[in-house]
């Protein structure tokens, strides 16, 4: 692949990261303007905070599978892109995803 394919897809997403971001904090300054209890805000900034924790770990997950996964490609020498590659490759991931859930269900909070 070239990389010029690339160039739009980055500029892309990083425009995106940027909007939202800069929603996000617009919204909170909003937040802490306005006369909201504070049991409010520490509630939603608990939630944010669980919710980006959360992420982490199923980003964890699921690379450690896919890790696996390619592991598994590499010993068993599969070099051919075939249907059979792919569904290693998506079961890792779903099992990634799995095991996330399940150790999100697990921890407190």
């Amino acid at each position: 692949m070239e990389l010029e394919l690339f160039i739009p897809i980055v500029l892309f997403i990083c425009i995106t990261y940027a909007i939202k971001a800069v929603v996000d904090a617009r919204v909170r300054k909003q937040l802490v303007a306005s006369n909201v209890s504070q049991e409010l805000i520490q509630s939603i900034v608990e939630a944010d905070e669980l919710r980006r924790r959360q992420s982490t770990l199923r980003w964890g997950a699921v690379l450690i599978a896919l890790a696996f996964g390619f592991g598994l490609m590499e010993a068993f020498a599969w070099r051919d892109v075939t249907p059979g590659v792919f569904a290693v490759l998506l079961g890792a991931t779903g099992v990634g995803n799995l095991v996330a859930y399940y150790l999100s269900r697990k921890l407190p909070g």
